[in-house]
């Protein structure tokens, strides 16, 4: 698999886009019901998440204050990890947690990572 070597800052850059695109998509479910609409009552804590998620997917995707953005990202992720999945058990397989425990070690990763190409900012 060395024909990959090549390929690994286009990788890495279609990992940050990807994951900010979809962690734009809850941020406007929780803030605008859209795509779907929110299933859960919204309060101060919600619609904090929810600009987080909005703000900080679109500054990662589009490669601008990447590292502080997907720290922040990744900080509200484990928290959301912890305050609605994590009280249900351990395992993110049996608690509903897998996807935010991914978002939030995936942002992580970009936080130590940076922009790298096709971005605004290069950090």
């Amino acid at each position: 698999m060395k024909f990959l070597d090549n390929y690994q800052e286009h990788t890495y850059a279609l990992l940050r886009i990807v994951i900010g695109f979809m962690f734009i998509w809850h941020g406007t479910q929780k803030l605008f019901n859209f795509p779907q609409e929110f299933p859960w009552p919204m309060n101060p804590m919600m619609y904090g998440a929810g600009s987080i998620e909005l703000i900080g997917g679109v500054l990662v995707m589009i490669g601008l204050f990447t590292r502080p953005a997907a720290f922040i990202c990744s900080g509200m992720s484990a928290v959301a990890y912890w305050m609605a999945h994590g009280t249900k058990g351990f395992f993110p397989l049996l608690n509903g947690g897998e996807l935010v425990a991914i978002f939030c070690f995936a942002f992580l990763f970009i936080a130590a990572r940076g922009t790298g190409i096709w971005g605004l900012s290069k950090d």
